[in-house]
């Protein structure tokens, strides 16, 4: 059964990446879904959505971009991931290497390089 994902991205500068992941979800060997539960619009109350969409998945992949350190809703999702006991890793955007860690990311948080392979084995449990 493939594994329910809640992607978190920084919306301002990484939704193509975003759009990149939702993709290889779409590919027959997939081990994961993806429902777009992205919150597109702030609102009062966009923090307590998003805890009830991570609450229904099984795994948060989190990606890292240049400017993911300073994007102030990815924080927030890593954090309802850790309070919620929903297992999250930090992808790595650009093959450049040039990732940020969210600020709510753990210093021993490893930023993971982003191909097939390595992504369908983070799904799985694999960090």
């Amino acid at each position: 059964m493939a594994k329910r994902a809640f992607i978190s991205f920084d919306y301002d500068h990484d939704v193509t990446l975003k759009e990149f992941l939702v993709g290889q979800a779409k590919l027959p060997d997939s081990p994961f879904e993806i429902h777009d539960w992205s919150i597109k619009i702030a609102s009062a109350d966009w923090e307590e959505r998003a805890r009830k969409r991570i609450r229904a998945s099984d795994v948060v992949p989190v990606i890292c971009g240049l400017h993911t350190d300073t994007a102030v809703g990815v924080s927030k999702e890593v954090q309802i991931a850790r309070d919620e006991g929903i297992p999250y890793f930090l992808l790595q955007g650009y093959k450049d290497g040039a990732a940020k860690k969210p600020r709510a990311a753990e210093s021993t948080d490893k930023i993971y390089k982003w191909t097939w392979d390595n992504l369908k084995r983070l799904i799985g449990g694999a960090r």
